[in-house]
C-alpha cells in the first residue's frame, strides 16, 4: 500500500467528520424561537406566562407533491443510471441449444477429418451435475482414456477448460464423450496442437449431437465473468433456468419469486449472462424513481429528493449488487416499496396505502426471508402510529378495525402470495398445474417441507468463506465480499466485489445516529420511521452466528438515504446555505468516487498499481 492509499481515507474521513460537526444546530431546541403561551386578561401582569410544551410524537404532515419538475429529474437520474449500468452488464451471445444426455452411459462420438493433436477442450456446462469421461482413438474401435470433464454444482452455465489435472493431450481420429449423470452440454470446442481451434464444420458426429457445434460463434476467446456465471449466480440463475424448464430446483435455500423473475429476464433475452443479470439491472434502476418519490413526499424538498437518489444511484453496494443474478435486489426493491407506502398510511391515514404495503411485504417475503425482518419494522411502526392516536375518539373503533384490514393485507394476503409462488416446483414434482393443484395435500408438503428445510439450513449453517465479515465491519465498509478476481502477467487484473460507497457509509451511520437523537429528543415522527426501518433490517444480523456477507447490509442503505436527507433537511430549516452547500458537495463527492473506484465494481482490467495504490483503503479491502 502506498502513502496515497492512507491520505484518501483520512481525508475523507476528516470530511465527513466535519460534515457531522455541522449537524450540531438541529439538535437545539426546536422550539427556544416559539412565543410563549398568552396571558389571559384575568392573570396578574407579574404572573409567569404559561410554560410551552413539547408536541405530541405523530406521523402526520402534509406530503410533498409531484411536479413535472420532479417527474423529469427522476427519469434523468434514472436514465443516466441505466445506462451506465446496462453498459459492460455481460455477454448477449450463449449457446441457447443443449445436448441433453439422458442418463449415465450415454455418450457422443466425433469424428475429425484426420489424425489430429488434442492439446484442449473448452465446454459450456448446461444443467445438471457430474462429469464427462472423455476418451480418443485413431481407429474408432480402440479407445484410450484422456480425463474427464468436470461440470460440478460451481460450474453451472459457465465456459471451462479441461485442466492438466484432469486432462491428457494425445492424437485422436475419434473423440468420444461419456457422460455420468444425466446432463445438459452446450457447446463443444477442440484445439489443437499449435493452440488453434479445430473447424466443427469438418467434424462427423450423429445429428442428435448437433447442438454440440451449432453455435461456434459464442465461443469466447477468453473466460471471464462477462460470458459465464460467477459467485451465487451459479444457484440462482441455474434455478430460474429449472423454473422454466420444469425441472425441480437445486437451490431450495429461498424462496421462490426473486428466482422466478430472474427467469423473466431470461425468457426474454435468452439464456445469457446479460438476460439473467437483466432483472436485476432493471429492478436497480427502477428503485431510483420509486426513492425519489419516497424523499420528495416525505421531506418536501427537490433538491434533496434529487441528491438523495443520485447518492443511493452511485452507491456502490446498489451498483453491484443489483448487477449480480442473485436474489437480494428484489428483496431491496420490495422493502423500498414496502416503507414507501407504510410512511403514506401513517402521514395521512388512507387505508389504501397500508394494503400496499402489506401487498408488496408478501411480495418481498416470496422473495428473501430477509423482507420479514423488514415486516417486523413495519409492525413497530404501525403499533406507535396507533399508541399517538389512542386519545381520539372512536380510537377503539379505528383500532380494531384496522386490525382486522391488517390481518389480511399483512397476513392472509402475503400468505396467499408466498404459497403461490411455489407453483413451479409442484409442477416439477409431476403436481398437474391450475388452481386446483394449490389445494392438493401434495402440494401442500411440498411448501411446508420447503420451509422446514430453509429454515433447518440457515440455523444450522456452518461454513467459512475468505470474504465473509460480521455486522459490525459493515458499519464503516471494513470488508468488502469480492465477487471476482484474475491477475495477468502484464500487470493488470480484473476485479470487483461489493461494498458501499466508503463516504456515504460513514456519513450514512452517523446519520441514523443522529435521527435516533432527533426521535428521542424532538419526538420528531420522520426521524423514528427511518431508525424504526433501519433497526429491523440491521439488529437481526447482530444476533446471527452463522456465515454473513457485506451485501447483507444493502436493505439498510435504503434507510442510510433517508436518514442523511432528513439531516440535510432538518438543518436547511435552521441554516439553509450550509445545509445546501452540504448536500450539493457530498453528492458530488459520492458521484466522482464512484468515477474512481469504477474499475473494482465493474472488473474493468484495470493496472495493479492504480487499484493497490488509489483504491485499497483498508489491508481488509482485497484490491
Amino acid at each position: 500500500m502506498s502513502y496515497l492509499t492512507y491520505i484518501f481515507p483520512i481525508a475523507a474521513a476528516l470530511g465527513v467528520i466535519y460534515m457531522a460537526w455541522r449537524w450540531t444546530p438541529i439538535f437545539a431546541d426546536p422550539f427556544e424561537d416559539a412565543p410563549e403561551s398568552p396571558v389571559r386578561p384575568d392573570e396578574g401582569a407579574g404572573e409567569e406566562a404559561a410554560p410551552r410544551r413539547r408536541p405530541r410524537l405523530s406521523f402526520a404532515q402534509p406530503e410533498g407533491r409531484i411536479t413535472r419538475r420532479d417527474a423529469l429529474l427522476a427519469l434523468a437520474i434514472t436514465l443516466v443510471y441505466a445506462a451506465v449500468a446496462f453498459t459492460g452488464l455481460g455477454n448477449m451471445s450463449s449457446p441457447q441449444s443443449f445436448c441433453k444426455f439422458t442418463e449415465r452411459g450415454r455418450y457422443v462420438d466425433i469424428a475429425l477429418p484426420e489424425e489430429t493433436e488434442i492439446t484442449k477442450i473448452r465446454y459450456f456446462c448446461g444443467l445438471h451435475t457430474g462429469e464427462y469421461a472423455v476418451q480418443f482413438s485413431l481407429d474408432g474401435e480402440n479407445w484410450t482414456d484422456a480425463g474427464t470433464l468436470e461440470q460440478g454444482y460451481t460450474e453451472i452455465f459457465k465456459w471451462m477448460d479441461s485442466t492438466e489435472e484432469g486432462f491428457t493431450p494425445g492424437r485422436a481420429r475419434h473423440v468420444r464423450l461419456i457422460a455420468s449423470d444425466e446432463l445438459w452440454l452446450g457447446e463443444i470446442v477442440l484445439y489443437g496442437a499449435d493452440g488453434e481451434r479445430l473447424d466443427a464444420a469438418t467434424f462427423g458426429y450423429d445429428a442428435g449431437c448437433a447442438p454440440l457445434f451449432d453455435e461456434q460463434g459464442a465461443v469466447p476467446e477468453q473466460i471471464d465473468y462477462l460470458n459465464s456465471t460467477y459467485f451465487d449466480e451459479i444457484y440462482h440463475a441455474r434455478t430460474a433456468v429449472e423454473q422454466l424448464e420444469n425441472v425441480y430446483p437445486y437451490e431450495i435455500t429461498h424462496p421462490p419469486l426473486g428466482k422466478l423473475i430472474i427467469a423473466a429476464g431470461i425468457a426474454l433475452w435468452g439464456l445469457t449472462p446479460f438476460g439473467w443479470r437483466f432483472a436485476g439491472t432493471l429492478f436497480g434502476a427502477l428503485m431510483l424513481p420509486i426513492l425519489y418519490s419516497f424523499l420528495k413526499r416525505m421531506l418536501r424538498s427537490t433538491s434533496v429528493a434529487a441528491c438523495g437518489t443520485l447518492i443511493f444511484a452511485f452507491d456502490f453496494m446498489h451498483f453491484v449488487q443489483t448487477r449480480i443474478a442473485t436474489i437480494d435486489t428484489y428483496a431491496v426493491f420490495f422493502i423500498l416499496l414496502m416503507y414507501l407506502f407504510m410512511w403514506r398510511f401513517v402521514s395521512g391515514g388512507k387505508w389504501r396505502y397500508l394494503a400496499l404495503s402489506g401487498l408488496f411485504f408478501g411480495l418481498g417475503a416470496a422473495s428473501k426471508w430477509t423482507c420479514i425482518y423488514a415486516g417486523a419494522g413495519l409492525a413497530v411502526i404501525w403499533l406507535i402510529y396507533w399508541i399517538t392516536r389512542r386519545r381520539r375518539e372512536g380510537f377503539w373503533r379505528d383500532f380494531l378495525s384496522n386490525c382486522g384490514f391488517c390481518l389480511v393485507f399483512f397476513v392472509a394476503l402475503p400468505c396467499a402470495v408466498y404459497y403461490a409462488s411455489y407453483y413451479f416446483y409442484g409442477t416439477a414434482r409431476g403436481l398437474e398445474g391450475g388452481v386446483g393443484m394449490f389445494f392438493t395435500r401434495d402440494y401442500l408438503e411440498i411448501v411446508l417441507h420447503n420451509q422446514e428445510y430453509m429454515w433447518n439450513y440457515h440455523s444450522g449453517l456452518v461454513a467459512e468463506h475468505p470474504y465473509a465479515s460480521r455486522w459490525y465491519q459493515w458499519l464503516v465498509d471494513a470488508r468488502p465480499i469480492l465477487y471476482y478476481l484474475v491477475r495477468f502477467d502484464d500487470g493488470t487484473k480484473m476485479a470487483f466485489g461489493a461494498f458501499l460507497n466508503p463516504i456515504f457509509c460513514w456519513a450514512g451511520l452517523l446519520a441514523v445516529i443522529a435521527n435516533a437523537i432527533l426521535a428521542v429528543k424532538d419526538r420528531d415522527g420522520r426521524a423514528l420511521f427511518i431508525v424504526a426501518g433501519y433497526l429491523a433490517q440491521f439488529l437481526p444480523w447482530v444476533l446471527v452466528t452463522r456465515l454473513t456477507f457485506a451485501y447483507h447490509y444493502f436493505p439498510c442503505e435504503v434507510f442510510m438515504v433517508l436518514a442523511l436527507c432528513h439531516v440535510f433537511t432538518r438543518l436547511g430549516e435552521r441554516q439553509p446555505w450550509t445545509a445546501n452547500r452540504q448536500m450539493y458537495v457530498f453528492t458530488a463527492a459520492c458521484v466522482l468516487l464512484f468515477i474512481a473506484f469504477y474499475p473494482v465494481l465493474t472488473g474493468v482490467r484495470t493496472p495493479t498499481w492504480y487499484t493497490t495504490g488509489f483504491l485499497k483503503w483498508f489491508p481488509s479491502w482485497p484490491f
